[in-house]
């Protein structure tokens, strides 16, 4: 078998993106056959041992094809995403220690917000999906604890400078409105095509407006659907041949 990078390697077997896999190698904290390794080394996936802070890295080859997983989870409100966290709050690896094999979040998805989030330990998808040259839109159900005109949805709606940055274009619409407790409220859709963090709670708080409850409902053409809160189900073949397409 021809020979990789090795930061490429450690990214195919779902444990590093390519990004930390150079900064562990650097700090000297992978080895290959034995011997320290450094960046621009590369392996046999069939012949080399690899070993990544004292843990062996297994290739996950089956005749030469690739075997990943990948699954959907409805994250609830109040888990981290993140597999482990030093303040002992819940997180997503909580949620999915049932899947079969460690799999790790593909992008964030706040403590406060719930809804769709992929997880895989194809590290290449993840990279792709995550890079900040990727674009793929990104849906969300908002519920804003004012009740909102179409004028008001409009404004919403025009890009602005956050945080020193220019927003990108992105799509707001009405879905209708509902009661939050004693206060009208609006049932906003938004549609964002860049992952900045947190971005529709500061658009929101800009505006004036505060979010009562924020749900992701879909990732490009992969929707949420029915699925329950705090379940995960696998992604189809479909689905995945989908996400490596974009």
């Amino acid at each position: 078998m021809d020979k990789i990078r090795l930061q490429k390697y450690l990214s195919e077997c779902g444990v590093l993106s390519r990004r930390a896999a150079e900064n562990e190698i650097s700090a000297g904290h992978v080895s290959v056959n034995g011997i320290p390794a450094s960046l621009g080394d590369k392996v046999d996936p069939e012949t080399d041992e690899v070993v990544w802070n004292g843990r062996k890295i297994e290739s996950k080859t089956d005749g030469g094809e690739r075997r990943c997983t990948y699954i959907l989870l409805n994250k609830p409100a109040g888990y981290v995403t993140t597999l482990s966290d030093e303040k002992g709050r819940r997180t997503v690896a909580d949620l999915i220690s049932d899947a079969g094999t460690r799999l790790y979040p593909v992008g964030r998805l706040d403590q406060f917000s719930d809804g769709l989030l992929l997880c895989t330990d194809d590290g290449e998808l993840t990279n792709k999906i995550t890079h900040p040259s990727h674009h793929i839109s990104k849906t969300y159900v908002g519920i804003l604890t004012a009740r909102l005109d179409d004028h008001d949805i409009r404004e919403l709606g025009v890009p602005f400078e956050l945080d020193g940055y220019m927003l990108r274009p992105f799509e707001v619409r009405r879905l209708g409105y509902r009661k939050a407790g004693q206060t009208d409220a609006t049932v906003v859709e938004f549609v964002l095509h860049e992952g900045r963090n947190r971005e529709i709670r500061k658009i929101c708080a800009h505006h004036g407006y505060k979010l009562a409850k924020l749900t992701r409902v879909a990732i490009g053409d992969i929707r949420l659907d029915a699925l329950p809160s705090g379940k995960w189900r696998h992604l189809t073949d479909e689905e995945v041949a989908y996400l490596k397409s974009v």
